[in-house]
């Protein structure tokens, strides 16, 4: 199924922390139009694991399409990269049959669990012309057998009708990257964790996940300050980084420069390997618009750093513009989500 006229598809973003869904519809060309969204923060029943239990995912969709009315049940669905496996390999250039053959043999060597185990996907997403014979660099993900069954089971138990399971880095790569070619860091953050990857001409070359988020933040800032987890939860929101006063910088700072320096890391890791320079570091995540966090980074990383627009192709009604700002970054996957053609 593809999106074309005013057929419209749900994105389903299944966080470690709550459920995002965005309706989108593709009536023209490269534009989206946005036509309904929801958000349902929830709270896992183990706060020792960052994964939501699959009741309590199936109430809250049940939850979510009751008060949001969508008008379709059609779905595309994020599959976290806790989950998941995914990198970049290079073969020498064969025919697309002749690579069907070759990668499930290669897969062996950078796959962890067994390949029976998990589907497999790849695409090719370069031809490097080398002196003696072209190569080409193929993106391999595998998604273990039993998780995608799992997201099966949730969505047929909610009502919804599941049309495709993909990456989460793949949809915000495609909503917040689109076709820009040179190489640039993104960082999620999230509720319960943070993945930080880099992309280049539009796809995944390197990722790491941490179970660092916006809770443990909070937890910190509760701590350090005395105060109810709520209060400390609407104090991050609203004052940050920016008011010293109060220590909340102090409090808040430790956790985030662990973050700083794994995005360090990882930049510095990838520009040595490739010989390249990362520009760009990109923030999203329900955690992106904590007042100072931009501009934190962009000191401690000496690169520009921008709050992700996912609503780049995407139109909307006006009237929702100041709302849809402040929720962009937490709404960044499923609107990805919603751009994918199934």
């Amino acid at each position: 199924m593809a999106l074309f006229g005013s057929k419209s598809i749900l994105g389903v973003d299944l966080g470690t922390a709550g459920i995002k869904i965005a309706e989108l519809s593709r009536p023209l060309g490269d534009r989206f139009d946005l036509k309904n969204y929801g958000i349902l923060d929830l709270v896992a029943k183990d706060e020792a694991s960052p994964k939501l239990d699959d009741q309590t995912l199936i109430a809250g969709l049940k939850e979510l399409l009751a008060r949001s009315r969508f008008s379709t049940k059609d779905s595309v669905a994020s599959i976290s990269s806790f989950l998941t496996f995914a990198t970049v390999i290079e073969l020498p250039y064969l025919s697309e049959k002749d690579l069907e053959k070759a990668i499930p043999f290669e897969a062996r060597r950078y796959v962890p669990i067994p390949l029976q185990d998990v589907v497999l996907d790849w695409s090719i997403i370069n031809v490097k012309q080398n002196a003696d014979h072209p190569n080409v660099e193929v993106f391999l993900a595998a998604v273990p057998k039993d998780e995608a069954e799992r997201y099966k089971n949730i969505f047929l138990s909610a009502g919804l009708n599941l049309k495709a399971l993909e990456l989460e880095n793949i949809a915000l790569s495609r909503v917040l990257v689109g076709d820009e070619q040179s190489p640039l860091v993104i960082v999620n953050l999230g509720g319960r964790s943070t993945s930080i990857m880099v992309i280049e001409k539009g796809f995944e070359r390197l990722s790491r996940n941490y179970e660092l988020g916006g809770l443990e933040l909070t937890k910190a800032l509760s701590k350090a300050l005395g105060i109810s987890f709520e209060r400390a939860e609407q104090m991050k929101k609203t004052s940050g980084l920016n008011d010293r006063s109060i220590s909340l910088a102090d409090a808040l700072t430790p956790l985030i420069d662990l973050i700083v320096f794994e995005t360090k890391k990882i930049v510095s890791n990838y520009e040595e390997s490739r010989k390249t320079k990362i520009a760009k570091v990109i923030l999203t995540g329900g955690q992106a618009n904590m007042p100072g966090l931009r501009e934190y980074f962009s000191a401690q990383l000496a690169k520009e750093t921008i709050i992700g627009d996912p609503f780049r192709r995407i139109s909307f009604n006006k009237s929702l513009e100041p709302v849809l700002r402040i929720l962009s970054p937490t709404l960044a996957v499923s609107l990805g989500l919603g751009m994918r053609k199934v």
